[in-house]
């Protein structure tokens, strides 16, 4: 175990250090970005909802191949005569109204496994790599340069209930660039998925960690990007979206004071 003794300030909520404390020694693990991606990956694919086609879908006809010597194809057609459709083609994935070919099946595996310790060593890399500035930046967060990581924050955070109590907060520890990239990048979704409730693009805020809940959670549901999670509930899902490690958390003290109990083998 690392005998590190690093400290962090702890935010008030006028921006000013409120008082130190100890950095745990989950941020001294070097992120592993391979365990990331694949714990990312394994996690939506579970979220995957299976989906396929009747596999009788097409084949509901009495149709049959007449074989050669007919002076016709050997597309299967409809049986029997004197009504519409008959001896049309069908069943073929060559006619109108036939099967597919190839069509996605129910029974597809959809799921990624990864093993119980390797998940754990993601999360651990996930939340080490959110002290890290240098992933921070290239996941393309704005930060102050003299901006002291990991960001703790005093619980009273926890009990706000108003939007605006949330800007002006997140104003005064320095994420005011942060907060213009996040609001002015929503931008309206090309092609037909704005047809079917994904209208806006936003991009991925900070997200905020919290142990219990008075109210922030509506105050900053309404702030595009910004994202609120117990620490109990925490995945690398949330830490790295899109399999890319370095979002910008902003811990409340006692979510923070949580990751002092867990233990690392370094």
């Amino acid at each position: 175990m690392s005998t590190s003794e690093n400290k962090v300030s702890v935010m008030g909520l006028d921006g000013k250090e409120k008082e130190s404390i100890t950095i745990p020694h989950v941020f001294d693990i070097p992120p592993r970005l391979d365990l990331i991606e694949r714990a990312v990956i394994s996690t939506e694919a579970a979220m995957k909802q299976p989906q396929g086609r009747d596999p009788l879908a097409g084949k509901r006809n009495t149709a049959a191949s007449w074989h050669s010597g007919h002076g016709t194809g050997r597309t299967p057609r409809r049986q029997g005569s004197g009504y519409p459709g008959s001896r049309n083609g069908a069943f073929a994935p060559n006619a109108v109204g036939g099967r597919l070919a190839h069509p996605p099946r129910s029974e597809k595996v959809l799921i990624k496994r990864i093993n119980k310790k390797e998940r754990r060593l993601a999360l651990l890399s996930a939340i080490s790599a959110t002290g890290r500035k240098d992933l921070i930046l290239k996941r393309g967060h704005l930060i102050n340069d003299n901006l002291a990581l990991p960001l703790v924050i005093d619980d009273k955070i926890q009990t706000l209930k108003k939007t605006s109590q949330i800007f002006d907060i997140l104003e005064k520890i320095g994420l005011s660039q942060e907060l213009d990239r996040i609001t002015e990048g929503v931008s309206i979704r090309s092609g037909k998925r704005k047809l079917r409730g994904h209208r806006l693009k936003k991009k991925k805020g900070p997200l905020i960690v919290i142990k219990e809940d008075f109210g922030i959670y509506k105050a900053a549901r309404n702030i595009p990007g910004v994202e609120i999670v117990n620490i109990a509930k925490l995945n690398c899902n949330q830490l790295a979206p899109g399999t890319h490690a370095g979002r910008l958390v902003i811990w409340s003290q006692s979510a923070f004071q949580v990751l002092q109990k867990i233990e690392v083998n370094l």
